[in-house]
């Protein structure tokens, strides 16, 4: 694993607008709502991306994987990377800001090296990992609120809701290492997406209606975003960085977004949040460091 120290000014230029990228999504999806419904929009986004990706592999010459095997791979995977976690976070932000969403969403790192290091033998749960993740629970914990967590209104289910969409991230991450390991990204990419357009588009449509073209230009406007440059630009981006600095450096991208979403949410949308969401945030973030473990060895060295 690269350190922190090994990015390049380009690579920190790139983390720094996929976190742009990222933080402003949230703003868009909710703009969205206030037309279509959460699976529509999640259609919207999945289906569009998709042939903007194959577009893309097309462009390229890039080979398209044909096997079976590859293809439920890709299934799998556009269900729990994206049609499982984009559905319940559009449900859950028409209750939870935005800004707070992003907060939630910053989790998925947490609980990722819970899942890695239930079903992958090189992913044992350290000490120093076993601590950053309690510290990352309670962050979780505390931006939810306790009462919330001791009741089950709308608010606590659409915050709930957000969190086992993290959870489904951090599911996705196990099957892609399982299932999709050595194809190109690109390709990974656009499969996935074309896996999760094959399970939102019908489920829009049956539970929705049918999927109308006659939207508000500020509708499209947002879809355009989470589509062009959220989604299909987003997923390029990420594994370009990927290659430039490594997994563990990629992980700094998830709090470099709620910063963000919630400066946008509060100029644009107005939203406030409380102040337990900061100091869940700020916990948060200690864990992702304890996680990633260079803070702690930089300490240990100045002793």
């Amino acid at each position: 694993m690269r350190q922190s120290e090994d990015i390049s000014p380009l690579a920190w230029v790139l983390l720094g607008l996929l976190g742009l990228i990222w933080g402003g999504s949230f703003l868009s999806i909710r703009i969205s709502l206030n037309e279509i419904g959460f699976l529509t929009s999640v259609a919207h986004r999945t289906g569009w991306a998709m042939c903007l990706l194959w577009l893309y592999v097309w462009l390229r010459g890039i080979p398209i994987p044909r096997s079976r095997e590859v293809w439920i791979g890709f299934l799998g995977m556009g269900l729990l990377n994206n049609a499982i976690p984009f559905s319940l976070m559009a449900w859950g932000q028409l209750t939870v800001e935005s800004g707070l969403t992003s907060i939630f969403n910053a989790a998925t790192a947490i609980f990722g090296v819970v899942l890695a290091s239930l079903f992958f033998a090189d992913e044992t749960l350290s000490p120093r990992k076993l601590l950053g993740v309690i510290i990352g629970f309670c962050g979780v914990a505390t931006a939810i609120g306790i009462q919330h967590l001791m009741s089950f209104d709308p608010r606590s289910l659409a915050q709930l809701a957000i969190v086992a969409g993290t959870i489904s991230y951090a599911f996705a991450g196990i099957w892609a290492r399982k299932r999709l390991s050595g194809l190109p990204p690109e390709v990974a990419a656009a499969g996935m997406l074309t896996g999760a357009t094959i399970i939102t588009l019908p489920a829009a449509w049956i539970i929705e209606g049918p999927i109308s073209l006659s939207l508000e230009p500020i509708t499209w406007l947002a879809i355009g975003y989470f589509v062009m440059i959220a989604t299909a630009l987003a997923y390029l981006l990420y594994y370009r960085i990927l290659a430039l600095v490594g997994s563990g450096n990629l992980m700094l991208v998830t709090l470099l977004v709620p910063p963000i979403a919630i400066v946008l949410g509060a100029v644009v949308l107005g939203e406030t949040l409380h102040p337990r969401a900061y100091l869940g945030f700020g916990l948060l973030t200690v864990g992702l460091f304890i996680l990633d473990g260079r803070a702690v060895d930089a300490f240990r060295r100045a002793k």
